[in-house]
């Protein structure tokens, strides 16, 4: 079956109005997009739970629309318009969209990833490129963590440096697994992963299989208060969200052990100085390293 996308530029203040109605009128997806994408004008847009962004569109909107290619477009757009009480008058264009393997499409976009000194992220449908790396093998899955975003890519250099063989790791928010992981391939003798949604649990021992890091007693579901009680770690890393971050700061240094380390990340550089406050009665944390206006927080606990 081939399909035609139904392209519409909007200022900020309609994109949404149009997109469900676009939804409404037998559109099969809507996707917005900045209008202004790839030029100096384009608009980054962040946010995070509980800190959503203030705009949910850019100034100048693009509304993408997938139909089947023999759907009434016109029609399809009259029956939008009319459900938008302030507009008036829709223009738009229409994109063919090549039928295609969508698999390999969707896999050709998922390329393997060099990660600091000696790491290389590889799919499983990819040869890993250096024979002497430290490869970890992961495909693109529900759970966060593909070496992807500067977030994860700076936990990983992190550790690449810190993690001497015989070590403990705490991987608190694990998601795909990819930390610990790293970590056990590293050296660690004792890795745990934590995280509250079972499907990153699941996807984690998935990929710990793949990975033939299966040989410890790791990746536990649930209420972390109630999982290894009372363990403390060399080191305690932590890719999740500032606010969860800042709330957890007694329960997560708890976790290090004298002298033990930790790394914190998916923090916005503007949210540094709070993160560092939040963290100052239990440990003292700096920023480690910094991408694309993330930053790592690491530190040592004295006693």
């Amino acid at each position: 079956m081939s399909w035609t996308e139904i392209v519409i530029e909007l200022p900020r203040a309609q994109a949404e109005q149009v997109s469900d109605a676009l939804i409404e009128a037998g559109a099969l997806s809507v996707s917005v997009e900045d209008a202004d994408q790839g030029t100096e004008a384009e608009q980054p847009l962040f946010g995070e739970p509980g800190m959503e962004p203030t705009a949910h569109a850019w100034e100048r909107s693009r509304v993408v629309a997938l139909t089947p290619a023999d759907a009434d477009h016109t029609a399809l757009v009259n029956q939008a318009k009319a459900q938008c009480d302030d507009i008036s008058q829709i223009s738009f264009t229409l994109r063919a969209v090549a039928e295609q393997d969508w698999v390999r499409v969707t896999q050709a976009q998922f390329d393997p990833i060099p990660i600091g000194q000696n790491i290389w992220v590889v799919p499983s449908w990819h040869a890993a490129p250096q024979a002497d790396a430290l490869v970890l093998e992961l495909d693109p899955g529900l759970a966060f963590g593909t070496g992807s975003h500067p977030t994860t890519r700076l936990c990983m250099e992190w550790l690449e440096q810190h993690v001497q063989a015989g070590c403990s790791v705490l991987d608190y928010g694990c998601g795909s697994g990819i930390l610990a992981i790293l970590a056990r391939k590293l050296g660690a003798m004792t890795v745990d992963g934590i995280d509250i949604d079972p499907q990153a649990i699941n996807a984690a021992r998935d990929n710990a299989e793949r990975n033939q890091c299966t040989d410890t007693n790791w990746f536990i579901p649930a209420d972390f208060a109630l999982a290894r009680e009372g363990a403390r770690y060399d080191i305690v890393a932590a890719n999740i969200l500032s606010g969860p971050l800042k709330l957890m700061a007694p329960m997560l240094a708890s976790r290090v052990a004298p002298g033990g380390a930790m790394v914190l990340s998916g923090i916005l550089a503007r949210q540094t100085d709070e993160l560092i406050a939040s963290y100052a009665p239990y440990i003292t944390l700096a920023v480690a390293a910094e991408r694309d206006g993330w930053i790592a927080l690491a530190g040592r606990k004295e006693h």
